[in-house]
């Protein structure tokens, strides 16, 4: 039996079990998952740590020469491969012809991130005029929210989501008092209404689900990549503004333009 496009993983788990004859928490679905999933040789592009190498762990009870089962992807994603082979590329340029690195070269560095937008339009579903790669997440939130949050005497609130990630929480805290205004009168963690702004903070989405921000008609949307992007911890960030704001929406403050 073929899946249906809209088939929700529950209902995979128990089509499977069926034509398998076992219930859906036997093994053999799992092994099956494994078997028939068209990205598993995609693991082999990374390096996963052995139980080993990894704290605080009781080797009496598990085999200390096996993978881990990394669900840390969240926090940091796992090392590609090829990246020691890339930084040593760079390195050895840097090293023989120093500044010159900047403009020649399979990877010329003053043009490195406009080599991977192409890449990243793909992954958020935005138009390339509508992505920069730049600063790290926060960053991007406040230059973002900077552009977009003008508060006026009848709207002045912005709403946020309940539990948020802690530096969103800080950042739209600190965009608050930065305007003056009180942050229990101005921070309303409900459902927004019609006409409101609308922006991400998708760290925890990019590169983990499908993205349309363009289609969607999302306003403005910022994420990190050393998560599910395996960029590593320093990695830089993107930040997204869709093409209707182009010619309405304006860096808020001339010092940090160029940031």
């Amino acid at each position: 039996m073929e899946p249906s496009p809209l088939e929700l993983p529950a209902d995979t788990v128990q089509r499977i079990a069926t034509e398998l004859k076992c219930h859906p928490t036997d093994e053999r679905v799992a092994l099956h998952l494994d078997e028939v999933d068209k990205l598993r040789h995609f693991r082999e592009c990374f390096y996963i740590p052995k139980i080993q190498d990894l704290p605080p762990v009781d080797l009496s009870l598990v085999n200390k020469d096996e993978n881990a089962i990394y669900f840390l992807g969240n926090s940091l994603g796992l090392q590609p491969k090829m990246v020691k082979t890339y930084l040593e590329e760079e390195l050895d340029k840097w090293a023989k012809i120093a500044a010159y690195g900047h403009e020649v070269g399979r990877r010329p560095w003053i043009t490195g991130d406009e080599s991977i937008v192409g890449l990243m339009k793909d992954i958020v579903g935005a138009n390339e005029k509508e992505i920069a790669l730049m600063n790290a997440l926060t960053v991007n939130l406040h230059l973002l929210l900077l552009s977009f949050f003008k508060p006026t005497p009848k709207r002045y609130k912005i709403l946020l989501e309940a539990k948020a990630f802690p530096s969103d929480h800080y950042a739209i805290e600190s965009q608050l008092q930065l305007h003056g205004l009180n942050i229990e009168e101005s921070m309303r963690m409900i459902k927004p209404r019609e006409g409101c702004y609308v922006g991400f903070d998708l760290a925890h989405a990019v590169g983990n689900v499908e993205l349309y921000l363009h289609d969607w008609g999302v306003d403005f949307a910022c994420w990190c990549s050393y998560k599910y992007l395996n960029a590593g911890a320093g990695g830089i960030a993107g930040a997204f503004v869709h093409e209707k704001h182009a010619h309405t929406i304006k860096p808020a403050r001339s010092e940090l333009f160029n940031w």
